[in-house]
Parts: structure tokens; C-alpha cells; sequence
């Protein structure tokens, strides 16, 4: 599964920036949107529902 992931394109906030710090980056599949780590991406990644992990976002959301 990790070289599945590797191979995927990964996407991170333009509000990151490159300084480091505390960063995550997405990849999307249609079976699941994956989250990890910037600083570890060797440790895996969280895999979401594309259904849960848009409800999620969309709750985090500011009005």
C-alpha cells in the first residue's frame, strides 16, 4: 500500500508555504482521499471516505 500511495499525486495547502512547520498534504483516489504528514510522510497516511473527509472540510469551513 505505502509504494500505492508514494505513487499518487500529493497536494498541499499554497498557505503552507515552504518554511516547514506543521503541514499536511492530500492525495485523492476515487476509493479514499488519503491525509499525512509533510515531515513524515515515511509513517503512512489516514484514509477517508471521499464522502466523510468532504463533510469534514466542509465543516471546518469559516462562514
Amino acid at each position: 500500500m505505502s509504494d500505492r500511495l508514494d505513487d499518487l499525486p500529493w497536494h498541499k495547502s499554497t498557505y503552507s508555504g515552504n518554511q516547514g512547520g506543521q503541514c499536511v498534504e492530500v492525495a485523492e483516489t476515487p476509493e479514499a482521499v488519503y491525509v499525512r504528514d509533510t515531515q513524515n510522510r515515511e509513517d503512512g497516511a489516514l484514509g477517508f471516505a471521499p464522502a466523510a473527509f468532504l463533510q469534514f472540510v466542509n465543516s471546518t469551513v469559516k462562514s
